[in-house]
């Protein structure tokens, strides 16, 4: 499936301003570049386009909203200079496994000043000496590089994947479904209890009726005996 198509897809019935996370991983582009993503997006907060094939980022769009690009596994060597005037507002990148082999294609995003993480793992530029102490000097604002501080601290999941969902149910989908849960519990519960009253007075009916029976053939034995005295 070409990249436009997949796009189109991804939409399901809404506008492109409604969208905040796009995903198209594993579609194809035709010429390496982006399709289908038009500035129409701008509402994009989360956008991945992992394994289509890119070669270049130039024809992103100006995505103002956008927190985070996951474009790992292409073939990316380079043009990311134009990431901080289309997408300002990025804070976390992963070029994971493209083609970025020096340290100049890092130098051209300096420029994101809200950038936190950058994953660079499996790209050459990665064996270069001092690689880690390069790109922190080159970019002294981000706080993890493929996943570890300067420090060699390794980032929590809370701070690495902070803009992923994951699970696509939010907060409070999930408590009106434990909610739901919870209320239909207690039903069953008030029914179990109504039940078990019913079973209770269902027993005492029986002692009462036992206890009647007995009193009864009591009352039957007592009159015998008065009529076997009256015979004699």
């Amino acid at each position: 499936m070409d990249m436009k198509k997949k796009v189109n897809l991804e939409l399901r019935d809404r506008s492109p301003a409604e969208v905040s996370m796009l995903m198209v991983d594993g579609c194809l582009s035709s010429d390496g570049e982006v399709q289908g993503v038009t500035e129409e997006f701008k509402g994009l907060e989360v956008l991945k386009m992992i394994n289509v094939g890119l070669t270049s980022l130039s024809k992103l769009p100006s995505l103002p909203k956008l927190h985070k690009l996951d474009v790992g596994d292409n073939a990316i060597s380079g043009g990311l200079e134009s990431l901080a005037e289309k997408c300002p507002n990025l804070t976390d990148i992963n070029l994971s496994g493209n083609k970025i082999k020096e340290l100049g294609a890092i130098e051209a995003m300096k420029n994101l000043k809200n950038l936190k993480t950058l994953d660079l793992f499996g790209c050459e530029v990665t064996k270069l000496d001092h690689y880690r102490d390069d790109v922190f000097r080159l970019l002294p604002h981000i706080t993890y590089l493929d996943r570890f501080d300067r420090h060699n601290n390794e980032a929590s999941d809370s701070d690495y994947d902070q803009h992923d969902d994951a699970d696509d149910v939010s907060d409070e989908d999930e408590e009106e479904v434990g909610l739901s849960y919870l209320m239909k519990d207690g039903i069953q519960d008030e029914e179990d209890d109504g039940d078990y009253v019913e079973e209770e007075d269902y027993e005492e009916d029986e002692e009462d009726y036992d206890e009647d029976a007995v009193q009864g053939e009591k009352r039957k034995r007592d009159d015998d005996d008065d009529g076997d005295d009256d015979d004699e």
